[in-house]
């Protein structure tokens, strides 16, 4: 056949004669009762030819005009999952009713479509399954037609097979024949390929076109339908998880996708294996990484990665075991106060580790000793938020007590400090002013060990150059301040003996003195005065305590005095902040200015340049690495004193980056509610300090006649109301977080430069980041665990149903691959038709439909599940009663 002809498409419409009964004449032949009589038409042909013995037909209805499809249905091909539409156009008397077949059974699926002259049939997403022969049938009250249209529909390998090997690419579909064998209808092409879509099979036929046809039996199984639903995400997972110390903690991640799911956990690169102390609890919606006894090691980032049949994800969060805080790192200071023979405030340290959870408080426990003594321990307190405490009531004349602290925190609440000296009432002294004293030079003590002098007491704090202790002299009973440097290096070694060189030149009332120094190896300490009343800061935020400007201009003068003395030997401090700036006791408004560590003195002809400081604190030129003077000792003080009055930081940003760049801009402002109670000379003493260019920054001596300073602040009520001590409150918290947060905030530092070991940037936290090796060879192994053979989650039961209803056989099917699922009653397979319906839905549920059930439906059934992993039977019994 030329290629031109066979390019040509063909039609095929069906008509119906109805023949005459068996009263004909002699000479007629054979009786007939019914004939069937095809028309066939191909584009540029028209044939039309009758076969058959002559017969006798009724009258038709002259008055109306029968069906005839003036523009018949076309054969087509589709690939999968695309949409198939078949048209045809009708003429004839109305009203004509149009039905549609597909191999020869009614049509339950796509949509029809019927204007009274075009009807159409509209199949979405077709699958394989809809491939073969369909049939419109019009028909009128004159009579009925029909015509019909093959229908091919390459499958997803077939397509895969067509893009990767186009030498195999399957011809159009041409000179079909279409054969009617009662229920099953067959299509023939060039390609001698069968389709029988009744028994929904795809089968080889191996005959020519001319012989004799062979028909396979075997029948295609059923896959899963896939609605195309969302990939696999995870929903709201957490981000960051606290547990408490040796309780069970559970790490859930909660997420939707296409059964089966599959889960594992990576913590520090490895995966977590299952164990007495860690161990995974998945399911379908959600993995559990369950840790029996949770301790600082468990501490750390956690990754869980999951797949299910179509995709895969990972989120990773981070672990926190916090537990009760550490003790207080010093037992409490007693202070007695001059306004009560029965009052006294308490004061201690901080612990030094919060337990991973913020300190919420300190309870303030109490003991009497003496002839009476109870031996008990009574609570004062269970409340107080911050590091002092000032006692009102309770204390009796005369007794002798003894006081401890605990801290607590979300957990719990911590072990009790150490027991404060034993205090008795009746040696209650007011506070006196400090007497006018001499100062002597000290010598660094070669010869002799500290221990040798000294009795060394509780640990006062902690810092970069060492440990402070509470001393107390073996001889006079003085209480005393050892500041222990670490002395290891040459270098440190070095920085010791400069500043306790460099502190022989400050002998003045409002800087805290050294009394002694000593330097035996490995030892190296400077003896100091004892300061008990505590920071400053911490002093103003006391209950007790009534902050107002007058009384913070007390503070700065002092403040000024001490820095000015310093001046005028030509040292500057550079590390001036308020944790250096201490009160003499809780009562008075008697400061010192402590810490010395990074003090220099000046020399004119060599200009200092340095690069240490408190970002809040440290000077424009510092930052700016340019030669240091006096003045930058009076930026500092600068914002000391805007904080004093407003209890915010002028400078302070949201990172230590930020911070640094407002300094380095001068970029400050009064902020309108916490200065509004503030008097215009406090605002421009701030403002003659803060400025970038140091010449133009007032010097101690100019601060000092400053009219804030000089002149005393009028009695106007206004100007000595109470100011607000919640904003100090709220910065001090954020001050004691960053200390505590500086190990964290190493140990990250350390964590990013160690990920940093070839070229490239760091993702933000809304791109999306590539999965890391860990994450990879953990879906290579859920790709293996998801694997697996059929199984019932939910098998079939038997089931009793009444004549003519509808019967329905379900099970719920699991594994991967998808299982392939064909459906037998008995030993035979079953094929989907008008009656017989396989529903295969996407979360593995299987029904069999029966419907119109009679009694001769009455049999064994039995899923049949099969992939590569494996197969699965589950079978029940229908009883259908009459």
């Amino acid at each position: 056949m030329s290629s031109d002809s066979s390019s040509k498409k063909r039609y095929v419409s069906t008509l119906r004669m109805y023949i005459g009964p068996t009263n004909t004449s002699p000479g007629q032949g054979k009786n007939v009762l019914a004939a069937s009589i095809t028309s066939a038409t191909r584009t540029g042909i028209d044939t039309a030819s009758s076969t058959g013995d002559s017969c006798h037909t009724p009258t038709p209805l002259r008055s109306l005009d029968p069906p005839l499809f003036t523009e018949p249905l076309e054969d087509c091909s589709a690939d999968e999952g695309s949409d198939i539409t078949l048209r045809g156009v009708i003429t004839g008397s109305q009203p004509i009713s149009v039905s549609w077949l597909h191999n020869g059974e009614a049509v339950f699926f796509g949509k029809p479509l019927f204007d009274g002259s075009e009807t159409r049939l509209v199949v979405r997403e077709c699958l394989p399954e809809d491939a073969g022969a369909y049939t419109c049938v019009a028909e009128n009250r004159a009579g009925k037609t029909s015509s019909s249209a093959a229908v091919c529909v390459r499958d997803f390998e077939t397509i895969c097979g067509v893009l990767n090997a186009t030498s195999h690419t399957s011809p159009p579909l041409n000179n079909n024949i279409m054969e009617n064998r009662g229920s099953k209808l067959l299509l023939s092409s060039n390609n001698d390929s069968v389709f029988r879509q009744s028994s929904s099979t795809i089968s080889a036929n191996t005959t020519s076109p001319g012989g004799p046809r062979k028909v396979s039996t075997e029948v295609t199984p059923k896959k899963r339908v896939s609605s195309g639903t969302a990939s696999l995400q995870f929903k709201d997972p957490p981000s960051h998880i606290e547990a408490r110390l040796g309780e069970t903690a559970r790490l859930t991640c909660v997420f939707s996708g296409s059964p089966p799911v599959v889960s594992c956990w990576i913590q520090n690169k490895e995966p977590v294996v299952d164990g007495s102390e860690l161990w995974v609890e998945s399911s379908d919606q959600s993995s559990t990484l369950v840790i029996a006894e949770p301790g600082p090691e468990h501490s750390g980032r956690y990754t869980v990665v999951v797949r299910d049949r179509k995709s895969s994800a990972q989120h990773t969060l981070t672990l926190s075991v916090i537990e009760r805080p550490q003790s207080p790192a010093s037992s409490p200071v007693v202070s007695l106060l001059s306004v009560s023979p029965l009052c006294l405030v308490l004061s201690w340290s901080g612990p030094c580790y919060d337990g991973g959870s913020a300190v919420l408080g300190y309870v303030v426990e109490v003991r009497r000793k003496g002839p009476a003594e109870s031996g008990d321990w009574s609570e004062l307190t269970a409340h107080c938020k911050s590091t002092s405490y000032k006692v009102r009531s309770g204390l009796e004349p005369q007794g002798e007590y003894c006081f401890r602290v605990r801290a607590y925190n979300v957990v719990g609440v911590s072990e009790p400090s150490e027991e404060s000296q034993l205090i008795k009432m009746e040696q209650i002294a007011e506070p006196q002013e400090e007497s006018p004293r001499t100062y002597e030079d000290v010598t660094i003590d070669s010869t002799h060990k500290v221990t040798d002098h000294y009795n060394v007491l509780e640990k006062l704090g902690v810092g970069k150059f060492g440990q402070v202790f509470k001393l107390t002299h073996k001889e006079t009973g003085r209480v005393c301040a050892g500041k222990f440097y670490k002395g290891r290096r040459a270098k440190e070694r070095e920085a010791a003996r400069k500043e306790i060189e460099l502190m022989n030149f400050l002998h003045h009332p409002k800087l805290v003195q050294c009394l002694g120094a000593y330097d035996l190896k490995p030892e190296m300490v400077m003896v100091m005065e004892f300061i008990a009343g505590g920071e400053l800061f911490e002093r103003i935020v006391d209950d007790s305590f009534v902050h107002t400007e007058p009384a913070s201009v007390r503070y700065m003068q002092q403040i000024v005095e001490g820095i000015g003395y310093m001046h005028q030997q030509n040292v500057i401090h550079l590390d001036l902040k308020p944790e250096n700036i201490v009160c003499v006791d809780h009562t008075g408004t008697r400061i010192k200015i402590i810490d010395f560590g990074l003090a220099s003195k000046l020399d004119p002809s060599t200009p200092l340049k340095v690069m240490h400081g408190t970002p809040e604190f440290v000077a424009p030129e510092v930052i700016g690495y340019e030669p240091v003077s006096l003045a930058t000792d009076m930026w500092s003080i600068g914002v000391i004193c805007y904080i004093l009055l407003s209890g915010e930081s002028p400078f302070q940003g949201n990172s230590e980056a930020e911070t640094l760049a407002l300094v380095t801009g001068a970029q400050w402002e009064f902020d309108e509610e916490s200065f509004e109670e503030i008097t215009d000379q406090a605002k421009d003493f701030i403002s003659s300090l803060l400025n970038k260019e140091p010449r133009r920054r007032i010097s101690c001596e100019e601060a000092l006649v400053h009219s804030w300073i000089a002149e005393p602040i009028s009695s106007d009520p206004s100007t000595t109301k109470c100011l607000s001590k919640e904003k100090m409150k709220r910065y001090l918290a954020k001050q004691k977080w960053k200390k505590t947060g500086k190990a964290l905030l190493a140990l990250k530092r350390m964590a990013l430069l160690s990920k940093a070991d070839g070229p490239g940037t760091a993702t933000t936290p809304a791109e999306d980041s590539p999965l890391s090796r860990e994450a990879e060879q953990a879906l290579q192994s859920l790709e293996v665990k998801l694997r697996g053979g059929p199984q019932f989650s939910l098998t079939l039961t038997d089931q009793t149903a009444s004549q003519g209803s509808t019967a329905r056989l379900s099970c719920h099917l699991t594994g991967y691959p998808d299982p392939e699922v064909v459906w037998l009653r008995g030993e035979e397979p079953l094929e989907e038709s008008s009656r017989v319906q396989i529903e295969y839905e996407e979360d593995g549920l299987c029904t069999l439909v029966l419907a119109q059930v009679g009694p001769e439906d009455s049999d064994v059934y039995t899923c049949r599940a099969t992939n590569d992993q494996g197969k699965a039977l589950c079978s029940a019994k229908l009883i259908v009663k009459e």
